[in-house]
Order: C-alpha cells, then structure tokens, then sequence
C-alpha cells in the first residue's frame, strides 16, 4: 500500500534575518528523519517540496540522511500560509521590525510572546469575518491545500513511499480535511486545524495511506525519530 508522508520542515531560524533558512538543528533534524526512514525501510522514492528554502533544505538533508538519491519535484501548494502577512493585520506596527522585536523583548519572553501573538492572528484570518484584509483568505488557503492532496494522491498511487516537506500550516490543513471531511462547516474546519497546527513538531511526520477508497490520515506528527534527543524536539 502506497504511502504518502507530509514532513514539516525542520527549526527554520527564528530571530535571523532569514527566517526560512533552516538552522544547523533543523538541518540535522532532518537529517536524523532520514535515517531513522532508511533504518524502517521507509526510505521515500519520491519527494515534493513546497517553494520555499526550508522545504528544499529539508528534503535536501532528509535523503542525505536516508542514503538515497531521488527525484524532487516542485509543487507551490505546499507553501506555508504568509504568517507575516496575517501577522500584520492583526498587529498592524508590526510591519516595523524594529518596533516587533521592542514589543516582544519587553515581555522578558519574546518566543513565547509571539508564539500568543501568533496564536491570535491566526485566529482572526481563520474566523471568516475578515477575508478582505488577507491576500490569501483561509478559505483560499484551504482550497489550495485541498488540490495539492489531490495532486499528491495521483503522484502517490505510482510510487511505495512519497514524502512531502511542507510546513505546519498546510499539513494540519491537509489532516483536518482528511479527518473532518471536505463537507464540515468552516467553523469547525478551522478549529480543527488551529489544534492541529499548535502542536505541528519541526520533522514531525504525519502519515497518510493510498487505499481503494482514497487517502486516509493514519498517524499526525509522529516524531520518535527525536526522542532520543531532547535538544532536537523544536516547535518553530
């Protein structure tokens, strides 16, 4: 039976000028995901990637560190939602960088203070009653995220293994469409995700089964893989 794994990318980093570039923990992070995938015999034959360098990067060290060398092909609609731009539009002085990090060091805990600041964002774009103020509405975000499981579910059913390097944000969309169904009320739709996507690990591998009757979520965020390591489990 075909697999399908959607991997969020490993630590990006957070505080740098380049956020999306992962650190050298999520490089290695990745990298232990690969092995412990080559050690189960789980070793993908196809990998596709999201558009952005952490996706890359990722995939780039999760087949250096299962050992095998595979086709990577590109597909956009597993890019991470703008979380800057939702950002933003709930806490418009954000735009100003220097005024951000201010507001944030002044808490004494500036990761867990936009981790909140985050949380609140993510549920006004999510609620349905600001769709104007986003360049890409969650309603919108969720559709793009349903056609790429469609893509993914013809690529999968060619291949044994397919893993997919994705951020959180999509592949917490991708789990509550598989369980919820694509019929739930977008309420509930977005309740779902947001639960989904508060605990997402960095490498955290949710897998999903090809069957006769169309994919099928199995496990979400599995990541024993970094359990023997307690400096490798990150959320961001």
């Amino acid at each position: 039976m075909s697999r399908l794994l959607l991997v969020r990318h490993g630590q990006a980093s957070f505080g740098a000028r380049n956020y999306d570039a992962l650190s050298d923990r999520g490089k290695q992070q990745s990298s232990v995901l690969g092995a412990e995938l080559a050690a189960r015999g789980a070793s993908p034959d196809l990998v596709l990637r999201g558009n952005m360098r952490r996706h890359a990067e990722t995939a780039e060290a999760l087949l250096q560190g299962a050992g095998v060398e595979v086709e990577v092909r590109l597909d956009e609609g597993w890019d991470e939602f703008d979380f800057q731009h939702v950002v933003e539009a709930h806490k418009p002085m954000y735009r100003n960088r220097t005024l951000m990090k201010a507001d944030l060091a002044r808490t004494l805990r500036p990761v867990q203070a936009f981790q909140q600041v985050f949380e609140e964002a993510t549920l006004r774009w999510s609620s349905g009653e600001h769709d104007d103020d986003y360049a890409e509405s969650f309603p919108a975000f969720r559709e793009r995220v349903a056609a790429a499981l469609v893509r993914a579910e013809e690529v999968v059913r060619e291949h044994r293994v397919v893993a997919v390097a994705s951020s959180g944000g999509p592949i917490a969309m991708a789990a509550a469409l598989l369980t919820a169904g694509a019929a739930v009320e977008p309420g509930q739709l977005a309740v779902l995700w947001s639960a989904l996507n508060r605990v997402s690990v960095n490498t955290g591998v949710t897998k999903v089964i090809a069957g006769k009757r169309g994919l099928s979520l199995s496990t979400y965020n599995e990541h024993t893989h970094l359990e023997t390591d307690s400096d490798l489990l990150t959320y961001r």
